[in-house]
This record gives C-alpha cells, sequence and structure tokens, in this order.
C-alpha cells in the first residue's frame, strides 16, 4: 500500500464524528472551516450549530446584520473572521451560490489559501492540499526538514509537498486525514507515534527527534498594552463605547476604556477620564491577562456610580438590563462576569481632585 492509501485506510477506521463532515456542502463546509480558525473543535462545533440554526443558508446570513452575527459570534475571538464571514455571504448570494474553482473561492473575503484549499476539495472534489500547522508538523518531522515554516522558501517547499502527497481520487478525505492525524496522533508535544499509521516510515520517528520539528526561522515578538475600563453607571443606565477600526475587536463594545504603556495610579486614570470630583467608584478586577497572538493586554476594571452623565464622550448610554445584546469580546465578556458578583456591594472609594 502506499503512504496515501495507508493514511486513507486509518482515517476510515479512526475518524472524528464531526458534523460537517456528514455533508458535501459548500455553505456548511465554509462555515466550519471559518469557525475553527485559531478555535477549538469542541468550542467551534457549538457555534457551528448555532450558526447553522440562526442562519440556515448563505442567503440568510447575507442578510443578517452586523451586529446580529458579531453578537452571535461573541466568544471566539478574532471578531475580523466574523465580519468577512458577513462580507464573503453576501458576494456568494449576490453570485446565486459558491464558486466551485479554487482561486474564486480564494477571493472571497476571509479565505485563504488554506480555507479556499478545504472548500474546493471536501465540497467539490478539487484536487488542492491544504497547508496548516497539522500539515506543517506531519511533512517535516516525516523528513526532518531543517527548512522554516515561517519563511518563502518553507511555504513554498510544504506547499509543493503537501501537493504531492495528495491523491487526485480523493482530495477532501485526504486533506481531512492530515487534520485528523495532526490533532490526534502527530501532536506539537509528546506525539503518540506508537499509534501513527506513517510511524514506520517516519524519519524523525526513528532517530528520536519528533519535537524538534517543525523548524521556525523567527521569535514571536509579543506586545504588552495596559488596560483600564471604567464601568459607568448612571441610575439605571450603563456607558458603552463601540470600538473603531484599526485595532482589535472592530464593532464591538466595551465600557470606557483607557489605555496606557504602564500600570496606571488611580489618579492618572481619573485625571484622563475626566472624573466628576466626588464619583463613587471601587476597583473590580485588577491586573486581567488576556493573550492574543501577539498581544499581552493587561486589565484593570473599575465600577464608577455617577450622579449626572457627563458630556464630550463617544459612546451611548443603555438600560443595563439590555447589555447583552451588545456583542463584546471575551476580555469584556469576563469583566462583565466580575462586575455581575460585585454589583449589589457598595462602591468603597470616592474620587479627591
Amino acid at each position: 500500500m502506499t503512504g496515501q492509501s495507508i493514511l486513507l485506510a486509518w482515517y476510515d477506521e479512526n475518524k472524528r464524528d464531526l458534523p460537517w463532515r456528514h455533508t458535501h456542502d459548500a455553505y456548511s463546509v465554509w462555515l466550519s472551516e471559518v469557525i475553527l480558525q485559531q478555535t477549538r473543535v469542541a468550542q467551534g462545533t457549538e457555534y457551528y450549530y448555532r450558526f447553522l440554526h440562526t442562519y440556515p443558508d448563505v442567503r440568510s446570513l447575507a442578510a443578517a446584520d452586523e451586529d446580529e452575527v458579531l453578537h452571535l459570534w461573541q466568544g471566539l475571538g478574532y471578531y475580523s473572521r466574523a465580519r468577512n464571514l458577513l462580507k464573503a455571504a453576501r458576494i456568494v448570494a449576490g453570485l446565486g451560490g459558491f464558486p466551485n474553482e479554487y482561486e474564486q473561492l480564494r477571493r472571497l473575503p476571509g479565505v485563504g489559501d488554506y480555507t479556499a484549499a478545504a472548500i474546493a476539495s471536501i465540497a467539490f472534489g478539487k484536487p488542492f492540499a491544504v497547508v496548516d500547522g497539522n500539515v506543517y508538523r506531519i511533512l517535516s518531522r516525516f523528513y526532518t526538514l531543517a527548512v522554516p515554516i515561517d519563511t518563502t522558501e518553507g511555504k513554498r517547499t510544504y506547499a509543493s509537498l503537501a501537493q504531492e502527497w495528495l491523491p487526485a481520487e480523493a482530495p477532501g478525505l485526504h486533506n481531512q486525514a492530515m487534520m485528523d492525524l495532526g490533532a490526534t496522533i502527530c501532536l506539537p508535544r509528546s506525539p503518540r507515534c506508537e499509534c501513527c499509521p506513517l510511524g514506520d516510515a517516519c524519519m524523525a520517528h526513528a532517530e528520536g527527534r519528533q519535537e524538534e520539528f517543525p523548524k521556525h526561522a523567527r521569535r514571536k515578538i509579543v506586545r504588552t498594552r495596559h488596560f483600564v475600563y471604567l464601568y459607568l453607571r448612571c441610575g439605571s443606565e450603563v456607558f458603552l463605547h463601540r470600538r473603531g477600526r484599526g485595532d482589535i475587536w472592530q464593532g464591538l463594545y466595551e465600557p470606557m476604556l483607557i489605555e496606557f504603556g504602564h500600570a496606571p495610579t488611580f489618579a492618572e486614570i481619573s485625571a484622563s477620564a475626566h472624573l466628576p470630583e466626588g464619583c463613587i467608584y471601587r476597583l473590580v478586577a485588577k491586573g486581567l491577562r488576556h493573550q492574543l497572538t501577539h498581544q499581552l493586554l493587561v486589565a484593570d476594571a473599575y465600577v464608577v456610580k455617577l450622579t449626572d452623565k457627563p458630556g464630550g464622550i463617544d459612546g451611548i448610554w443603555i438600560d443595563e438590563s439590555v447589555r447583552s445584546d451588545y456583542g463584546v469580546s471575551r476580555l469584556v465578556e469576563n469583566i462583565y462576569n466580575i462586575i455581575d458578583g460585585v454589583l449589589d456591594e457598595e462602591p468603597a472609594c470616592q474620587n479627591q481632585q
């Protein structure tokens, strides 16, 4: 048997039972692939069902309001995926259905090389190999490849190898088999080589060097940002600001936010926010850490009780009872949960100027 046939036989016996694998519908395949970008399968499955229930086809999604989509996406992070999902749905609906060629799929917002190859192969049986972290790991270990995956040469090398491995008669099944092999056997740490269908031919396994691969050329630089959230309450209303373009979480809502280049004192916070003298406040969260791909957010949160709504601030006042109607980031969702646990307590400090 060839390596491809061995892999397919293994997949037939061991494939994960995932809902999007019971269909070749392009909409369902596309939806699952977008959701699973930067998301674990267990979490993504819940959102997949949620989206299909709310938007059963591409036309219903295309007709949705962006706020509705962002709210449904809440908790998945990387919200540009949700905005691109809506943009692509509107384009596809305008075309009358999903294009079945790789290059046409690749031009849709939010559809990169991997997603286009996945849709083309799984939904339409086109011979395009997917390349992601799982594929990098499998191929680099199988051949003990020294070329770094984060270089132009590396990307070209792996794309070419992945395409060579692809059986033209079963591209979708092969691509899914590679995903499952990487997700369940060829793990980043402590790979289960004794269970691997390709183990006998894997050079890294033979040399005991599995965890040396894949190779990287550059270290990731992580930027630290200090956020201070002020949960402004005036009577039964709270203040929300909608994030604009050019930064994380575009289009999502949050309490008043002030960003510092360091961990600030409350005197600095009060001066920056122009809090009125005599307002009552309580620190409810200190040093919350939220990791993004290239950023570490360190957040403090205060509940601030006001007697009058301040003017000149960009945002909206809403009744606190409808706060959940406004989509927020995972960090803000965590802060809301903390705040909800202490709202019955009286704020402890009075702002002095």
